[in-house]
């Protein structure tokens, strides 16, 4: 696969001018910023990511921040979200690294009018870093490269970080504004109506699957008698989306997909995400990391953290499968809309996890 996808057709210069402005208006009267170093990372599928160092001046003395801004998508580039909450956000990052020891970026600003960029943004903190590529960070790179010892650390400590995140104190009421609209009498009622109308999403631009559809019908099929404790969700827990150092998180990225729910949502995300990506390793000829994020592995060690054990785990694998189906006809979409790859014929074989889930569903038991 192609990991240096083309996120957006906005015009680098163009965008430094824009931000310059912006942050003049944003500092005080005689700031002068300047924008710097300017690039944009082909990473990720949803939120545009720039990296950049700003200057100004502040009482006189010249202040120089590395800086991040995440900038929703253009409508006109395909977005993989419907829509994009960037004051959402930028609340959830500022409220986790207030309320919990979970390692976030410092959120700096956030802009709601469209005005400076075209799309609503928000700015945070730079940290340095290792972060595992996207798509093949089983089969090349840093991650893949470690020793056993090493891989285990990353793992154990991304466990224990979603422990800390999920120990977050009174989710419904410190995290209420994350409570997905979607009509449900529970979190993971709404969670997957969510998912649902991010299906409904993918299917005002392009056609139906069959193989989605027949995997809500299964999820509605095998409902969990008991949803569990309802914590924040981090919704999007992958090594791909935290930064590390020492082979042990210092920051968690991408909170787009954060809500609330049970507990499992996020252990059956970092496993079943892992899943993916190790089908994808077979397809590049790599054997992967086999022994990376097992479910046992993870679980035992969920458990050893938080005290509680992980349930229904087969409900949520399959509810992950769904949404990585929906991830790649969407990602597969904006292939197609950059000219990256031609429309099959099929609107399924843009799912790359397509035979997984069918087996998954066909099976009808354990996944």
């Amino acid at each position: 696969m192609n990991e240096s996808l083309q996120k957006s057709s906005r015009d680098l210069d163009r965008t430094r001018a824009d931000l310059t402005a912006w942050l003049a208006g944003k500092l005080p009267a005689g700031s002068a910023p300047e924008v710097t170093e300017l690039t944009a990372p082909p990473t990720g599928q949803s939120s545009e990511t720039l990296l950049f160092t700003a200057a100004w001046l502040d009482n006189g003395d010249r202040r120089v921040r590395r800086l991040v801004a995440r900038v929703a998508p253009l409508q006109a580039d395909l977005p993989i979200f419907p829509s994009y909450q960037m004051e959402r956000e930028f609340q959830v990052i500022r409220s986790v690294g207030e309320l919990t020891d979970v390692p976030v970026p410092e959120a700096v600003w956030v802009e709601p009018d469209p005005a400076a960029f075209g799309t609503p943004f928000y700015i945070m903190s730079r940290v340095d870093g290792d972060v595992p590529s996207d798509i093949t960070y089983n089969s090349a790179g840093w991650l893949f490269e470690a020793g056993r010892e090493e891989q285990r650390r990353v793992q154990e400590s991304t466990v224990s970080a979603l422990a800390a995140l999920h120990a977050a104190p009174e989710p419904e009421r410190n995290f209420a504004f994350l409570q997905h609209p979607q009509v449900g009498d529970t979190a993971l009622r709404r969670h997957v109506a969510h998912a649902q109308a991010w299906y409904d999403y993918a299917v005002s631009l392009a056609d139906r699957s069959p193989l989605i559809e027949r995997g809500f019908r299964w999820l509605a099929d095998n409902w969990p008698a008991e949803s569990g404790e309802t914590v924040l969700s981090w919704g999007d827990a992958r090594v791909n989306n935290v930064i590390y150092r020492d082979f042990r998180p210092v920051a968690l990225l991408d909170w787009e997909m954060a809500g609330l729910g049970p507990r499992e949502i996020d252990i059956a995300w970092l496993v079943g995400g892992h899943r993916v990506f190790q089908d994808i390793a077979g397809m590049l000829g790599s054997p992967g990391l086999p022994h990376f994020l097992r479910l046992e592995d993870v679980a035992t060690q969920y458990e050893a953290a938080t005290g509680h054990a992980v349930m229904d785990i087969d409900f949520y694998l399959t509810c992950t499968a769904i949404q990585w189906a929906i991830v790649f006809v969407l990602a597969g979409l904006r292939r197609v809309h950059f000219g990256e790859q031609a429309m099959p014929d099929d609107v399924q074989d843009l799912i790359i996890n397509r035979g997984p889930l069918e087996q998954m569903l066909a099976a009808g038991h354990r996944v």
